[in-house]
């Protein structure tokens, strides 16, 4: 019999990856030209050819042995140096080798980061709306999901953070661009939040850490200006993936960054380099390591995203769906004119579109759509999208 924590865990399974099954099913019953699967968040943009080159000249360049052999637990030290260097040259920052994990993609740091921080009981504060994920994440430790509401913006209520952190806050976790909502905080919310954890800090003598998520960093539009977060507030830990911006999910590669002047930061850096092995990965893949350390400034399309966000949300908006204009990611937010259930279910069922809903996001009456897909998909949509939105009165 397997145990009471993984029983739950499947009966509350991700209801992201059980609507992707759900439009693969589907696909084969009514045609895939006719399933608008917009359920999951995976990379559509073609791998840059950087990438692609860099895997063909490790491959010439290292010796097997080398090449394909374990790591240290935290990644090559060079390829740690190429992170560092990297993140200096774009944000100003001091990272070495040293301050560096490499970790096998972004869900795998931020395990290792909540296994290295949290005591059973301690809190993680999540802003509204969040990963849905991070829930299970921080059950894996027997920490305890304190939910911040986010105001008509999507941005974090500061004072309803105030009122959230105790004592048993350990950690906060900031995603922007945010999943599911597209959004960037803005400088003055990083602000406040920033003297909100110091302020609280002071209050209860205690080490309050952000755990910085930023899967999106790159995918940002219309000039935008992402934060970087350890420029507001020094116990910052950054978690970062090559999924989104390089197009490689499967390859699963990103790393931890962690600065020198960070609360207990070298009993930190062991912990988390155990954490990643006793946790299973032991460490990175390492042909990967070594290919993206050789083309860090090589990015997908981008643009290809904005031209489905500008496609998608200009659309919708025109047929009268209320939606939230993302400025980063690629995730637009719909509010549901009836109940979310009801509109998934009904977008499904009848219209073969296949959206999630954000109740279990911390932001209900919304569905999120994942536009990392073809134009031709969205442009196929289209007509399904305006049926609906005259049956149900828009």
């Amino acid at each position: 019999m397997i145990s009471d924590v993984m029983r739950k865990n499947v009966e509350n399974g991700s209801q992201i990856r059980a609507m992707f099954q759900m439009g693969k099913e589907m696909a084969k019953e009514f045609g895939e030209e006719n399933v608008y699967d917009f359920s999951l968040g995976n990379p559509y943009t073609p791998v840059p050819e950087e990438f692609a080159q860099a895997v063909r000249d490790c491959l010439d360049e290292y010796s097997s042995t080398e090449l394909h052999g374990y790591t240290d637990n935290r990644g090559y030290e060079d390829v740690r140096q190429a992170m560092a260097d990297n993140l200096n040259k774009r944000f100003g920052s001091h990272y070495t080798a040293d301050n560096i994990a490499m970790t096998v993609g972004a869900a795998s740091g931020l395990n290792a980061i909540l296994k290295t921080l949290l005591n059973p009981g301690e809190e993680v504060i999540v802003l509204c709306p969040y990963f849905t994920e991070y829930r299970n994440y921080i059950a894996n430790y027997s920490g305890v999901l304190v939910e911040v509401k986010c105001d008509d913006n999507l941005m974090p209520d500061i004072a309803d953070l105030q009122a959230k952190i105790t004592a048993k806050t350990k950690c906060v976790i900031v995603n922007t661009p945010n999943n599911p909502s597209g959004a960037i905080y803005t400088d003055e919310v990083m602000k406040q939040m920033a003297a909100t954890l110091e302020a609280k800090q002071k209050e209860f003598g205690t080490d309050i850490y952000i755990i910085s998520d930023e899967p999106y960093r790159e995918l940002v539009y219309d000039g935008a200006k992402n934060p970087f977060v350890p420029d507001y507030y020094k116990n910052t830990i950054v978690g970062y993936s090559f999924s989104k911006s390089m197009s490689i999910p499967g390859e699963r590669m990103g790393y931890l960054a962690i600065g020198s002047d960070v609360a207990d930061f070298e009993m930190m850096m062991a912990a988390v380099s155990t954490a990643i092995r006793i946790l299973g990965p032991v460490n990175a893949p390492s042909l990967i390591q070594k290919a993206v350390a050789k083309c860090l400034d090589a990015q997908t399309d981008v643009g290809y995203y904005d031209e489905n966000r500008k496609l998608l949300y200009g659309s919708l908006t025109e047929m009268g769906y209320e939606c939230i204009k993302p400025q980063g990611a690629f995730y637009l937010m719909v509010k549901t004119p009836i109940e979310e259930a009801q509109f998934v279910e009904l977008a499904r069922n009848k219209y073969h579109i296949l959206v999630v809903g954000t109740g279990s996001f911390g932001a209900p009456g919304y569905v999120r759509i994942a536009y990392c897909c073809s134009r031709e998909k969205i442009e196929r949509s289209l007509p399904a999208f305006e049926n609906m939105a005259k049956e149900l009165g828009l």
